[in-house]
């Protein structure tokens, strides 16, 4: 076992202790000296929280894979919920082939940039068969194809303050209510060899109703956690600051 492997260990289990010895906020105090806390560690829910992301980066190393499966696993039926945004913008690229979409890539990065469709594309492609799992309960295995985001973030060169990478979405309808669902995820889940940013879902162009042009695909993650209808991605150091922490699941959202 490697020493970096036993320090985790050893971490986690000094959290452990603290929360079953001194105290949750012992607990929670040893989490924060390494930096484990989630941006919505707030209220009494915050405690749980915090001691599971803490606990899942110290055990895994933030880097355990999710499953994968084969072709002959693949769902035959895929649910999804929401309606496609409904702007002007995105109805005109919808009908166009998406011709004219960017994605744009700034905040705390060397090279800010902006990329068409046809420039990710361009990029080393990746093919992976997983799981999308729905808080509401459904899932369904499918075929995502698409770039890994760490490939994208080390064109852009990241600075080395970044802490996490906002994700943000056009407006579209979901159970009748109009908003952003914008969402974040950490940089050692953002540079995760299985996540990714998606435009093929099964040998195809990804639809409408599954976020096309691109979408966010985190494996290891609840299904409110894989951004659909992205426009933007923001390196930022502070998610407290720059945005608002509401949303219908906790931030972290691991499976």
């Amino acid at each position: 076992m490697s020493g970096n492997v036993t320090r985790r260990r050893l971490i986690a289990g000094g959290i452990a202790t603290a929360a079953g010895a001194s105290g949750l906020a012992g607990a929670i105090h040893l989490a924060g000296r390494y930096g484990l806390i989630p941006p919505d560690h707030g209220g009494i829910l915050g405690i749980g929280k915090t001691l599971t992301y803490a606990s899942q980066r110290l055990l895994t190393s933030g880097q355990s894979l999710a499953r994968e499966f084969t072709r002959a696993q693949i769902s035959r039926v895929a649910p999804t919920n929401g309606l496609p945004p409904a702007t002007d913008d995105y109805r005109r690229w919808m009908t166009n082939g998406f011709d004219g979409w960017r994605l744009n890539v700034d905040g705390l990065v060397e090279r800010p940039m902006s990329f068409s469709l046809d420039d990710l594309k361009r990029m080393p492609d990746e093919t992976r068969i997983t799981l999308h799992a729905c808080e509401e309960g459904w899932s369904y295995i499918a075929e995502w194809t698409g770039v890994r985001l760490a490939h994208v973030l080390q064109v852009v060169g990241t600075r080395p303050e970044a802490r996490y990478v906002v994700f943000m979405p056009y407006e579209n309808e979901s159970n009748g209510v109009s908003r952003v669902l914008w969402n974040s995820v950490d940089m050692m889940d953002a540079l995760h060899p299985q996540t990714q940013l998606a435009y093929g879902m099964n040998g195809e162009a990804l639809p409408p109703g599954y976020g096309a042009p691109l979408r966010l695909r985190l494996a290891r993650h609840l299904g409110y956690k894989n951004t659909k209808y992205l426009y933007r991605i923001s390196v930022i150091d502070d998610i407290d600051a720059a945005y608002d922490l509401r949303r219908r699941g906790p931030w972290w959202g691991g499976i």
